[in-house]
């Protein structure tokens, strides 16, 4: 009787984790190109990144980088079909980046959620966390994840600054999702 029970306990667990275990088999496979550009305002009077948390004041090195190591910064950036500030809006970037680097290298970590709010892409979000070493000419950066027609997104983004006004810049982005 023992030996009937465990196999039946056996046979449960297993098509419990068939029927719970995502799957893409039937689902169709796309591949979505997109370009938009990321504005990213960090100063005047109404900027769309805001620092929330930084080193200790008591830093007395000259290193610039250095001084900005820890430093986490919220974000709420809008994201624009060409670098002009009043084209189409797309949707928004939504996150958080830290300053990552201690010497040398002027690099980020981020965590951010691109969500359209209009368009094809309407309601669909994707989701980006990696370093991002903002002064290379070209940084490309994992897509982890997304909703909407984005759902099991995975894929790169590439990232180029296409200008930077003090703190201030414009990203340009061309990105290459795979999703179901």
């Amino acid at each position: 009787m023992a030996a009937v029970t465990s196999k039946l306990l056996l046979l449960i667990a297993a098509l419990a984790l068939t029927c719970c275990t995502p799957t893409t088999e039937g689902l169709k496979r796309s591949i979505t190109r997109m370009q938009f550009y990321m504005h990213d305002v960090v100063g005047g009077p109404n900027p769309t990144a805001v620092r929330v948390a930084s080193r200790l004041s008591n830093y007395t090195g000259t290193d610039p980088i250095a001084a900005l190591f820890g430093s986490v910064y919220m974000m709420d950036n809008p994201l624009t079909a060409t670098p002009d500030p009043k084209s189409a809006l797309m949707g928004r970037a939504q996150g958080i980046y830290a300053m990552a680097s201690q010497r040398d290298e002027f690099s980020l970590l981020m965590t951010l959620t691109y969500g359209f709010t209009g368009g094809a892409y309407n309601g669909s979000t994707f989701s980006v966390v990696g370093r991002n070493p903002v002064m290379s000419e070209e940084r490309e950066m994992p897509v982890l994840g997304g909703t909407g027609i984005f759902r099991l997104a995975c894929g790169f983004c590439i990232a180029r600054t296409h200008s930077v006004d003090q703190m201030n810049a414009i990203i340009g982005y061309n990105v290459t999702l795979i999703h179901y």
